[in-house]
């Protein structure tokens, strides 16, 4: 089984990071583990050319997405992690939602279990709105929305602090593959 986990956050080893290595880590081993931090790829925004409509429904755009569309094809279990921005994802986050619009024709997404990470300064309350969103999102893609870990944090390390919010790292991630 293959878990891709994708980050949104601009702060390695940052709360993001830390449920989602939490997640990880009570997964096991027994998995083959990809993570891409998008601060690091270059990914240009969807232009609604719709040339993903048509054919191969494949994104004819240049840019780093090409390489995660490979990864994503490959995942089993998506991981998609990123703090609470105004109540929705990061834009390096939401840039790269908007581009799994492929997966729409080409069904590629189908079955796949995605879990969202999304620490949030004010905790879980605020998480409800981006929640939302990756759960519609998956009904669209075919997607077993899994659930969500939503937390606390807001300086560095915060998450940690939040008994609750590592509780349910440890729960979803003990949950991959069944």
């Amino acid at each position: 089984m293959n878990i891709l986990a994708i980050i949104g956050s601009p702060r390695k080893g940052g709360n993001t990071d830390i449920l989602v290595d939490t997640l990880l880590d009570a997964a096991g081993s027994a998995y083959q583990v990809e993570k891409h931090y998008l601060y690091d790829k270059r990914i240009i925004g969807c232009t609604d050319c719709r040339a993903c409509k048509r054919g191969m429904h494949e994104c004819v755009m240049n840019d780093d997405m090409k390489h995660l569309y490979a990864d994503i094809d490959r995942a089993d279990v998506i991981i998609l992690g990123t703090p609470v921005y105004w109540l929705g994802p990061t834009g390096h986050m939401k840039l790269f939602i908007d581009r799994l619009r492929p997966y729409f024709g080409n069904k590629k997404f189908r079955g796949k279990q995605v879990i969202l990470v999304a620490p949030a300064g004010d905790g879980p309350k605020d998480c409800d709105l981006l929640e939302e969103m990756i759960r519609r999102s998956c009904g669209f893609l075919d997607a077993r929305f899994v659930g969500a870990v939503k937390a606390k944090g807001y300086d560095m390390g915060d998450v940690r602090k939040d008994a609750a919010g590592m509780a349910r790292a440890v729960e979803l991630g003990r949950l991959i593959g069944r």
